[in-house]
C-alpha cells in the first residue's frame, strides 16, 4: 500500500477500516506529518489496485485496524523493512515515496502543487494555503491510477504522458 498511495508509513500502518470510503481514504489531520493543529483531514485517492489490496487486507482487519499486528495494535514500523530484507531486496519503504515523486516529475506534466500533494506535502506559505481550497483530488486520482498501472506493468520502463488537468 505505501507504494500505491505515496503515503508515509505512520498513517498507513494506523489506517482504520472506517477511514476508507470507496476510492478515497480520509486520513485525520492530526495523523499527518506537518499538519499538526490542522483542522482539515487529508484525502488520499485510491487506485483500483490499492482498492484490491484493501479488499484483501479487510479479511485480516482486527479492532478496526486494516493492518492489525500479530497480537494487538497495528503492524510495527519495521514490519515491511524486515520483510523486504528477508527477501533480499535492497529497496526500503521510504524509497517508495521518492520513486513516486521522481516518476511524476519525469513522466508527467502535472502541476508542481498537484505532484507535491500526491506525497502529502504542504505547499506554499500559510497565506497561500489559507486561500487554496482544493486538494486536487481528481487530478491526483488520475495520477495515482497511472502510477499503479506503471507499477503493475511488465514493461518496466517509464512512458512520458500528459495528465488530465495539466498546464500543457
Amino acid at each position: 500500500m505505501p507504494i500505491l498511495t505515496g503515503s508515509r508509513s505512520g498513517p498507513l500502518r494506523n489506517i482504520h477500516v472506517d477511514q476508507i470510503n470507496g476510492d478515497v481514504w480520509t486520513v485525520p489531520a492530526e495523523d499527518m506529518k506537518g499538519r499538526k493543529g490542522a483542522t482539515k483531514d487529508f484525502r488520499v485517492p485510491l487506485s483500483i489496485e490499492a482498492q484490491r489490496v484493501i479488499a484483501e487486507a479487510r479479511k485480516f482487519a482486527r479492532d478496526g485496524f486494516l493492518f492489525a499486528g500479530a497480537k494487538r495494535g497495528v503492524i510495527s514500523d519495521m514490519t515491511m523493512t524486515a520483510l523486504m530484507k528477508r527477501r533480499g531486496l535492497k529497496e526500503r519503504p521510504h524509497g517508495f515515496r521518492t520513486s513516486l515523486r521522481v516518476w511524476l516529475a519525469e513522466t508527467t506534466n502535472a502541476p508542481h502543487d498537484v505532484v507535491e500533494m500526491c506525497i502529502s506535502h504542504v505547499v506554499g506559505p500559510k497565506v497561500v494555503q489559507a486561500y487554496k481550497r482544493t486538494d486536487f483530488l481528481e487530478q491526483r486520482h488520475a495520477l495515482m491510477e497511472l502510477w499503479a498501472s506503471f507499477l503493475c506493468s511488465r514493461q518496466g520502463g517509464p512512458t512520458p504522458m500528459k495528465v488530465v488537468g495539466s498546464n500543457g
